[in-house]
């Protein structure tokens, strides 16, 4: 735990982390760079207005006159990054003098800059935060001790505030019924988990020199085995897994519940397409514990916490797989009530037929299956596990 926790970041896992890298090495060398006086002046500015803003028992005349001075700083610091990056690359751009690696940083800018017509709150988000990262890495890389060390808690706080804005704008859009189309909704998705990806490993071993809370440990070492070769369909389900686990102790806010459970339902729903078409025995059964697993996350971590559910019956249905569940005392009886519980769930779509039959066959291997003949045709019956 104590080498998990002091472990450094690789900043190159993240698109950010790379931008703001690959930027930095073209930036910092030249006279008007990143660390040029301009920059230095504004960001100083920037940290007493940032301590001022912080201090306690301001009456509320002087508390409206610091914060206002703050956000005037902070415009003006992130205005005065903005215009030394355009200054030294997009020049070099435009006169095509640019390397491939500054030219694909300057596309790679431009790419947040396309989210302001449409995606306007994400762009906000975005520019802002890769900014500030810019400012970050450069400080790291000379090794400007003092300064990060003033500038650390003003970084984190912006950082908090731009992952929490990013989740909950990503929650929204999820719930926005007009946007239902397939694409449209695998995107948000994507964009909850690479979002929550990005924060745990590069802004929460920052925090609390390193140490993390106990109550996501297990799952933040859990992520450790991810790290490293290449990931299978079910090595990333399972990592989105714990990142929504973690995500539902430190974002409740800005990933609520009724957002949790989409993501929770696609992930269930992305176990089911493996088990089906894996061919692989042992493969196709660790899929399967991967799906029980998800499935007492889901079914008892998280629904057990709601409070409002839009349809009663739904909830009268929760009420009897609960109480089944807490009278469960094995493995088996908990996996019986588990599948039970998938069965009812998808057995009006005809598409899910083939996990259906799958069920099935794990209920009989349950001993909680079995054919019984009649006069007219032989069907299934559920008996129950004494």
């Amino acid at each position: 735990m104590e080498q998990r926790s002091l472990r450094v970041v690789d900043s190159n896992k993240t698109f950010f982390g790379k931008l703001s890298e690959t930027l930095s090495k073209f930036i910092i060398p030249t006279k008007i760079g990143i660390n040029g006086l301009v920059i230095n002046f504004k960001r100083n500015n920037l940290l007493k207005s940032y301590e001022a803003s912080l201090e306690k028992g301001l009456d509320e005349e002087k508390k409206k006159a610091v914060d206002s001075k703050f956000q005037e700083a902070y415009t003006l610091y992130l205005e005065a990054i903005d215009k030394y990056v355009m200054d030294s690359i997009y020049k070099k751009v435009k006169l095509d003098t640019a390397s491939e690696f500054e030219k694909e940083a300057m596309k790679n800018y431009y790419t947040i800059t396309s989210l302001k017509e449409n995606e306007y709150i994400e762009y906000k988000y975005r520019k802002q935060k890769y900014l500030i990262d810019l400012d970050y890495e450069s400080l790291k890389i000379n090794g400007k001790e003092k300064v990060i060390e003033k500038y650390k808690t003003f970084y984190l706080d912006q950082m908090d505030t731009f992952y929490k804005g990013l989740l909950k704008n990503y929650s929204v859009k999820l719930a926005d019924t007009q946007k239902d189309g397939k694409y449209v909704k695998v995107e948000i998705y994507n964009n909850i988990f690479n979002t929550l990806n990005d924060y745990i490993s590069t802004i929460l071993p920052l925090k609390n020199d390193g140490k993390v809370e106990k109550k996501i440990r297990d799952d933040y070492n859990k992520l450790d085995q991810f790290d490293v070769g290449k990931l299978d369909d079910k090595d990333y389900v399972e990592k989105n897994m714990l990142l929504l686990n973690i995500s539902r102790q430190i974002f409740t806010h800005s990933l609520p519940l009724v957002a949790a459970e989409q993501c929770y339902n696609k992930l269930l729903s992305d176990l089911r397409k493996i088990i089906v078409k894996t061919e692989n025995p042992k493969e196709k059964m660790e899929a399967y514990d991967l799906l029980l697993d998800l499935a007492e996350t889901y079914n008892v971590k998280t629904l057990s916490t709601k409070v409002y559910w839009e349809k009663l019956e739904e909830r009268e249905k929760y009420k009897k797989f609960w109480n089944k569940y807490q009278k469960a005392k094995t493995a088996k009886e908990k996996e019986i009530i588990f599948l039970k519980r998938e069965i009812e769930t998808l057995r009006d779509n005809l598409q899910n037929q083939d996990i259906l039959k799958f069920y099935r066959e794990r209920l009989g291997a349950c001993g909680a299956l079995r054919n019984i003949k009649n006069s007219c045709r032989t069907g299934n019956k559920y008996i129950k596990v004494k």
